[in-house]
């Protein structure tokens, strides 16, 4: 008599064999990119004594971050889990080090600090996005997957907000370089714990022989034209989300409520966001995951556009925290839309173009937020915010030609014997992810 499949629960997602010891190693590594940011900003602005220089240099970390980001993916589809991750997070950690004992330093000219963070940022090992591929294979029920994905978002999200103050009891005792080091720990011992997990050898390597670069459709399978719909709603609700940053700052300035009063907005908006991630997550959805993205996309700019409108602090956090129920949905529904229209060896890079997209979507908010901001009125700011994710939801979603996911609890993989017949006829190797 077979065994029925296990209840579609959080608690059924941690029971899989080997996912809480995978998920645990993998979120120590990614919890070094919620500390390495204010880690080295702090000190590199002690360093310098410049928060220009501190600045630039954050910017061209990021940079090459983001934009290098496909083809580190592309590297970990092409070549597996333990060849690609490993050489990535040993430089990476490498080039922190490096960059704490430049930063300890005074006088180390801006170019060098420079050079160093380029070179930093575009070794970061793309852990999220590789985990959320091995979700992919240890859990084939979509169900089942849709609940890993809002458990990962809902834990990223806690990451960048303990990060912080991880670094805040560092620095309490430690120059800021030593919360550098530490980001170069936890990714070193994380990615190591996360590719010697035996999940890490469920995601197999395509081959050079299925590698077609960091560019989606170029196989003739419309894997661009599929991947549309997840990438420009990662990338609209990117730019909503960083635009409410300033947008609150402006608001409590013009009314007088001061710093705190933007602490408890923006933390509305994140409980918001958590929220509604583990609701989204724990709700056996009837409709497809294509169709569920527009709306999430909608409700968060009609929500954007209603905060704008509040009279005074006590209605404007119940409309970001209704804004943020749509967050985490949104962004977790759109990596579930990228895994089912990607390719055979394409998985890892799927979700790291939605990953790359709410990157430069945040940016790019921040950037034409701070334009707009002193040039038109608030609500009006706050509408175009809105406005901006509110369109995303007209991008027509496709399917990959060929693809056949569907919703509900059928896997569209292959059956696990005809995986294991076609693995032998693959290049051998292990892979998993950022």
């Amino acid at each position: 008599m077979s065994t029925p499949p296990p209840r579609p629960s959080y608690a059924a997602v941690l029971r899989v064999p080997h996912a809480r010891r995978t998920f645990a190693a993998a979120l120590v590594g990614r919890l070094s990119y919620g500390t390495v940011s204010l880690a080295l900003m702090l000190s590199l602005t002690r360093s310098t004594g410049s928060y220009a220089v501190a600045g630039t240099v954050m910017a061209v970390f990021g940079a090459t971050g983001v934009f290098v980001s496909p083809y580190r993916a592309a590297l970990v589809d092409r070549h597996g889990l333990r060849r690609a991750l490993i050489p990535m997070a040993l430089l990476y950690g490498g080039l922190l080090c490096a960059l704490a004992e430049l930063c300890r330093r005074p006088g180390v000219p801006a170019a060098v600090l420079a050079v160093a963070a380029a070179l930093a940022g575009a070794c970061t090992p793309p852990l999220g996005s590789t985990m959320r591929a091995v979700w992919a294979e240890m859990l084939p029920d979509r169900q089942l997957l849709q609940r890993a994905y809002s458990l990962d978002g809902v834990a990223e999200e806690l990451l960048f907000v303990s990060g912080p103050l991880l670094v805040g009891a560092v620095v309490a005792v430690a120059p800021p370089a030593v919360g550098v080091v530490l980001s170069a720990f936890l990714v070193v011992t994380g990615t190591l714990a996360f590719v010697s997990s035996p999940a890490a050898a469920l995601l197999r390597p395509a081959g050079p022989e299925k590698d077609d670069g960091p560019v989606p459709g170029r196989d003739g399978t419309g894997q661009g034209r599929a991947l549309l719909q997840p990438v420009v709603v990662a990338a609209c609700v990117g730019v909503s989300v960083s635009a409410v940053d300033l947008l609150v700052v402006a608001y409590a300035g013009e009314r007088g409520l001061g710093d705190g009063a933007v602490a408890w907005v923006l933390a509305a908006l994140s409980v918001g966001s958590a929220v509604g991630g583990l609701l989204n997550g724990a709700v056996a959805w009837n409709s497809p995951t294509r169709a569920r993205l527009p709306l999430f996309a909608a409700g968060l700019g009609l929500c954007l556009a209603a905060a704008g409108l509040a009279p005074g602090l006590g209605t404007l956090i119940p409309a970001v925290t209704c804004a943020g129920l749509f967050v985490a949905p949104a962004l977790t529904t759109a990596y579930l839309v990228a895994d089912e229209s990607a390719a055979p060896g394409f998985r890892v890079r799927a979700g790291t173009w939605c990953n790359t997209a709410v990157n430069a979507g945040m940016s790019a908010g921040a950037a034409a937020v701070g334009l707009l901001v002193e040039r038109l009125p608030l609500p009006v700011c706050f509408a175009l915010s809105g406005a901006v994710a509110a369109a995303a939801a007209l991008v027509p979603g496709r399917r990959r030609r060929g693809a056949a996911g569907r919703p509900g609890p059928v896997s569209r993989r292959p059956s696990r014997s005809r995986r294991s017949r076609r693995s032998r006829r693959s290049p051998s190797g292990a892979n998993g992810r950022p």
